[in-house]
């Protein structure tokens, strides 16, 4: 009898089996870790802001979503800033900044086009003797920069006002169409998703370049603390010179894909707008003005957001007066975001 009891007793109870109490906790316990890790990225804000213009554009117009302003949208208002900002990232992070990158954009194209049209130059090596002229525009840049002292500002804003004057004069102010014998088979470049393709193929390349090399924490060291990347070793020069002409190589490869895009070569094109426009992608998603800190993830994103209020209140037929309004606010916005945010990345790590 006692064993019989002892044995029907608990396949008797008539009540189904329960399940653990702890299981809905841990779910709630996981998304809220989960939650946790997406905001401690640099680049979760901005990509939150993107995802949401993105959706409220797609609502408010049928027109932002279609295959004939999507092009526009990543290929013209969003790749160019997305290339220039990468490369102003790895400047930023080490405590530095290039004001003529616009007109190295401006200059690039013309210098293919003279050597092309005059000089009889082949199409493709006129456009390698332009991009290398973006090269030695970094070098010159990072020389007054590093070697002689000055202020990357003040280096920068000369240059670029030089850089000015040389686009300007050879130009006469006039813009030109692309020869023949420059346009070629260029689709690579320029040709329909080309430069957003190039975009998202050089954010991943300097992404993994600054994020798991050598010359990516070598930046990082030298922005966030110069005299101890000095003691450590670490070549400072070189890691400045490097960035620098590597902005200049992607303005000058920012400004030809621009000609191709548009068949024009324009005296007006480039200048400050593509920089400053270039910087504040970079600032809003997530890198610091001040050096030490940066992501080539979060001035994609930036870049996207930039191109989307640019594109969506043209779209929606709101005047683009309000638009500096707009991206002053936004970067003010995201500072403090990027301030908080890590404020709560040192509470999680200490």
């Amino acid at each position: 009898m006692g064993d019989t009891a002892q044995q029907g007793t608990p396949a008797d109870t008539g009540s189904p089996p329960q399940p653990p109490r702890a299981v809905n906790g841990q779910a709630g316990g996981t998304l809220r870790n989960i939650g946790l890790v997406f905001l401690r990225q640099r680049e979760s804000t901005v990509f939150v802001v993107a995802v949401g213009l993105f959706i409220y554009f797609a609502v408010s117009s049928t027109s932002f979503v279609t295959g004939s302003n999507l092009p526009i949208l990543f290929t013209q208002d969003s790749a160019p800033y997305i290339i220039i900002a990468v490369a102003e990232v790895f400047l930023l992070i080490c405590g530095e900044i290039d004001l003529s990158v616009g007109f190295t954009f401006a200059l690039a194209p013309y210098l293919a086009y003279f050597l092309n049209s005059y000089d009889h130059v082949p199409g493709i090596l006129a456009i390698l003797i332009a991009l290398l002229m973006g090269v030695v525009i970094g070098w010159i840049n990072a020389f007054l920069t590093v070697s002689v002292g000055l202020p990357s500002f003040i280096t920068t804003l000369g240059t670029g006002f030089v850089l000015l004057g040389i686009v300007q004069t050879t130009s006469h102010g006039e813009p030109v169409s692309i020869p023949p014998g420059l346009a070629g088979d260029v689709h690579w470049l320029g040709g329909n998703w080309a430069p957003f393709v190039w975009a998202v193929v050089l954010t991943l390349i300097m992404h993994v370049v600054l994020t798991r090399t050598q010359w990516g924490l070598h930046t990082v060291s030298v922005g966030g603390n110069l005299l101890g990347a000095r003691e450590a070793g670490i070549n400072v020069n070189r890691i400045k010179y490097g960035n620098f002409m590597l902005t200049g190589l992607f303005g000058a490869l920012v400004g030809l894909q621009n000609a191709f895009v548009t068949q024009s070569i324009d005296p007006t094109a480039g200048g400050y707008l593509p920089m400053f426009y270039a910087v504040t992608a970079a600032v809003i998603g997530g890198t610091a003005m001040l050096g030490g800190t940066g992501t080539v993830i979060g001035a994609f994103f930036g870049a996207i957001v930039i191109g989307m209020l640019t594109d969506g209140f043209l779209i929606l037929g709101v005047s683009a007066n309000p638009l500096p309004i707009i991206f002053g606010a936004a970067v003010l916005i995201a500072m403090i975001a990027n301030v908080q945010l890590a404020r709560l990345r040192a509470r999680g790590a200490s």
